[in-house]
């Protein structure tokens, strides 16, 4: 005789969610690395996500001392990692990250830049490997550069790719960004400081150290445990769609965790034994998190959260969630920022236009536009209702 698995129910995986994610007043960290910790990893497609999903979750954010934690402790470290997506992790975190995850996606990326410097230009290994040691050989000599310097300092780097040759969309760009992203995947090389604001997407190249050397399966394992602590209780495929793997290997992975099998609301998952115990009240309490956040991005089966009907207003046309607003634990709308620096905020559900919720909503409507100052965003993945509510 087997004993029944334990019955989670959303109401209360949205419960463990609001704390875990630090989303109510009371849960708020007071340090960047905290947040970091607490969701694993940030999003770091847009250079502002990092800033608007740490302030979010903070008790007094600025500017300041993420910049710290990133350039000069570099407490935080920014990867590309897992599904080929840029990610800010904690350092300690790093080196499980680049073993389960980076490696492979930066063996991949290398094996595609020569595939292509192959066919058009005939270039091997020998060749990268010249202009990758140039590249450090300039950093070194430099201390940081911009892609524009490196390229006037090792010209191998203006060499040109063509990209859809005879159709409308056809260009010829430079190889400078391909080699830089493989070296920065590699942790050979890594992004400084930006340029202009902390909002800016234009940044500066420094050397990096390269991470500890872990098996990776081992990694996997750990990070499957680190995603379960985050985000549990998930079901399988929840693991293999954030982390990229294959299913064999999330399989192995989660059976290293120590997980116990649950039964969630749309099939079977995995939680680490504390999450069976109740869930601690919180009072219901207003978030804006930013396009691509990793709590709206952390799962693969999102019905527990979010209302399928407002998915249209919510995602663009390749899946990419943009802005949203949260109330008690799943998502009530969404919001955008004005020209003028104002907040709207729009409700898409009946939870989210109750007058507490409404109320709520503003007081942390004007609580982000104070951290933003006279920065102005805009997410680069613009869905449809971001875009209205940003129209002057």
């Amino acid at each position: 005789m087997t004993n029944a698995r334990a019955k989670i129910t959303d109401e209360q995986r949205r419960a463990r969610l609001a704390t875990a994610h630090l989303l109510t007043p009371k849960a708020r960290a007071r340090t960047p690395e905290a947040v970091a910790a607490a969701l694993l990893a940030l999003h770091a497609t847009d250079p502002a996500t990092v800033y608007l999903s740490v302030a979010a979750r903070m008790k007094d954010p600025t500017p300041a001392l993420l910049e710290r934690a990133l350039y000069e402790d570099r407490s935080l470290v920014r990867m590309l990692c897992m599904r080929r997506t840029m990610f800010v992790v904690p350092h300690d975190l790093a080196p499980v990250v680049d073993a389960s995850t980076a490696r492979a996606v930066a063996a991949r990326e290398r094996r595609n830049l020569l595939k292509v410097l192959g066919e058009q230009h005939g270039h091997g290994d020998a060749w990268l490997a010249t202009t990758e040691q140039a590249v450090l050989a300039a950093l070194a000599d430099l201390g940081e550069a911009t892609a524009a310097q490196l390229a006037d300092a090792v010209p191998a780097l203006k060499t040109q790719l063509s990209v859809a040759p005879g159709k409308p969309y056809a260009a010829t760009p430079r190889i400078t960004s391909r080699v830089l992203g493989v070296m920065a995947a590699e942790s050979r090389i890594r992004r400084g400081r930006p340029l202009g604001t902390w909002a800016s997407s234009q940044f500066r190249w420094t050397t990096a150290e390269p991470h500890p050397e872990l098996h990776a399966e081992d990694a996997r394992a750990e990070l499957a445990t680190h995603y379960l602590r985050a985000f549990g209780p998930a079901g399988t495929e929840d693991v293999k769609w954030w982390t990229g793997w294959t299913l064999t290997d999330t399989r192995k992975a989660i059976a290293r965790t120590g997980a116990v099998e649950v039964d969630l609301s749309h099939g079977p998952g995995h939680a680490l034994p504390d999450h069976l115990d109740p869930p601690e009240e919180t009072a219901p309490a207003a978030v804006l998190l930013p396009g691509l956040d990793p709590t709206a991005m952390g799962w693969r089966h999102r019905d527990w959260y979010l209302d399928p009907t407002s998915v249209p207003e919510l995602f663009d046309a390749y899946g990419n969630i943009g802005p949203t607003l949260w109330w008690n634990g799943r998502i009530a709308g969404g919001w955008a920022q004005r020209p003028d620096g104002d907040i709207a905020t729009h409700a898409l559900t009946p939870e989210g236009r109750t007058r507490e919720a409404r109320t709520a909503a503003a007081t942390e409507a004007a609580r982000m536009a104070a951290f933003l100052g006279d920065i102005r965003i805009r997410p680069s993945m613009r869905t449809p209702l971001e875009r209205r509510l940003s129209a002057p």
